[in-house]
Parts: C-alpha cells; structure tokens; sequence
C-alpha cells in the first residue's frame, strides 16, 4: 500500500515553489501555471496541500485547489516557523519553506477549515479597505490638529474625499450582503443583537464563515477569546487569550464595549464580574467570550436574539 503524499507551497509575488512528495519544482506564479498545478495535485491526489497565509497573494491559488475539491489548508506562517525551528532548520529558502510545509502537513495534519468563494473574498476587500480607510481618516485628523493654517485645508479636502470613499465602502459591503440570501439571512439574525452592528455583522460574515458551525469552546479559540493556561510546576499564571483572528476580535471587543451599554444581558454579566472584583479588562474579554457564543449559538439554531435571550 502506498504512503499517502502530502504537498506543501510557498508562494511569492513572481514564483510558487512546489514540493509534493519528494518532488520538488518551481513555477511561474500565473493563472496557466495555476490550472497545470491543478491536474497534477488532481492526479498524485495528496492527502492535504498545505500553505502559508501570505496577506492575500495566496488568494488565486486557494480558490483554485479548492474548486477542484483538493484538500487545501491556509497555515498561519508563525506555526510554520516554530515547526521549522523545532526540527533545526534555521535556514530559509523557498525549498525549505515548501518542504517544512509538507512536514507540517503530514506531521500535525491541521483541519481544513472552510473557503472564501468569490462573494467572501470580495466581501473581506472591501470590509479590509474600510478599515484602511477609517484609519487613514483618523491619521489624517491627528494631523490636522497639529498643522500650520497653510496645510490645514489641504487636509480637510483629504479628509471630505476619504469620508465619501468611507461612504461609498458602506454602499459596496450592503450591496454585496443584500446579492447573497445566505449572507442577508445571517445578517438580519445578528442584527437583532443589541450592539452588534454592520461593521461588526460584515466582518463576521467575511472573515469567519465557521460562525454557527462549531461548538463554544471552537469558537473561542478560533477567534482568539479561549483563555489560555500559563502554569509551569506549582506556579499558577494568569491566564490570557492569544492568537485567533485579530481581524474578528477586534470588532468584537468594540462591539461588546457598546453592548455593555445597551444590551442587558451582556451589561448584566459585566456588572457581575466587576462586583467579584475582576479587572475591566478581564470582564470585558469574558464578555467578548459571551457574546460571541450567543452569536454562534443564534447562527446555529437560526433563531434570533429575542429567543437567545430568553
């Protein structure tokens, strides 16, 4: 019986180094090269292809391999490091890279999550060029306080400019979300939620598309809300959250400091934990956790707030 193959990509702006198996190759980074990979994973039939998340360069070849239905996971590159640095590889090349990839695949054989499809990617462009935007304008308006009266309307005519892109972004994200039954569904379910708004409802819906599809305790670490052990012999630690989707968590938090002052059950639990003495920032994070477990649980059973609540 033949040993299963497990493949591992490393990708650059111009090339994608290969290795499935003990063959390695290099190619082009283009849509032929892409679709050529494509029949040949086809045909090996690995049991997973790993790769690392690159800041959206590994976005074409994803949708790809996973069209084809191949067995694709985005890995985050820290992992991948720490994997490399654990088996004493210290060096770095694109070869090594590609090959310490099938490693991890083949040694710790991390879960396939699921796929942005168009719609998604689309959706996460333009919720993550809102957030460029809405910082540009906070930068912008740092600077106006501090400018001489000659720069000073240069940036306000910037910042008129940036608040009608911030605009028209809103428009795009709403136009996206009402094409998608699916996605206007799960948005109307969470709107119902006191403090939950569409900032916060859009990047739910791009950037985690597992919400509703995994238990409390998944969901937590997924998004980075799971308290984490800090104990080593008799010393206890404070425990703390680490990792999980940055992205995810930080609308969440804002989204939570607005619901402990309008959503009653939310302001209920803080008001709880801070008459037990924890920190503010310990009752918000439980709250965060809170939160985003009625989320999950609404998406599941597809009932809105007023019967989560209950």
């Amino acid at each position: 019986m033949s040993q299963p193959l497990f493949a591992g990509i490393d990708i650059s702006k111009a090339r994608l180094q290969v290795v499935l198996g003990d063959d390695s190759f290099s190619v082009e980074y283009a849509e032929e090269n892409i679709l050529l990979l494509v029949e040949k994973f086809k045909a090996a039939s690995p049991k997973l292809i790993a790769l690392e998340a690159t800041g959206g360069l590994e976005g074409p070849l994803v949708a790809h391999l996973a069209e084809a239905q191949l067995p694709v996971v985005v890995i985050n590159p820290r992992q991948v490091r720490d994997f490399a640095k654990a088996r004493g590889k210290l060096a770095k090349t694109d070869k090594i890279d590609a090959e310490t990839l099938a490693r991890f695949a083949e040694a710790i054989k991390p879960p396939q999550r699921p796929i942005k499809d168009a719609e998604r990617r689309q959706l996460s462009e333009e919720v993550t060029r809102r957030r460029q935007i809405v910082g540009m304008i906070s930068q912008e308006k740092n600077r106006l306080s501090r400018a001489s009266a000659q720069v000073r309307k240069d940036i306000e005519h910037h910042i008129a400019y940036l608040k009608e892109r911030l605009d028209q972004s809103n428009k795009g994200i709403e136009k996206i979300i009402k094409a998608s039954s699916l996605y206007q569904e799960t948005a109307e379910l969470l709107g119902t939620v006191p403090g939950i708004g569409p900032v916060t409802i859009a990047s739910f819906i791009a950037f985690c598309p597992e919400l509703g599809n995994l238990n409390r305790r998944q969901i937590a670490k997924l998004v980075g809300t799971a308290p984490l052990n800090r104990d080593s012999g008799p010393k206890s630690g404070p425990r703390c959250i680490w990792g999980g989707r940055k992205t995810v968590r930080n609308q969440l938090y804002m989204a939570t400091v607005s619901a402990i002052r309008c959503n009653c059950k939310i302001k209920e639990f803080y008001l709880r934990l801070s008459a037990a003495g924890k920190k503010p920032k310990v009752a918000i994070t439980a709250c965060m956790r809170k939160l985003l477990t009625i989320l999950n649980a609404m998406v599941k059973q597809q009932k809105p707030w007023q019967f989560s609540a209950a």
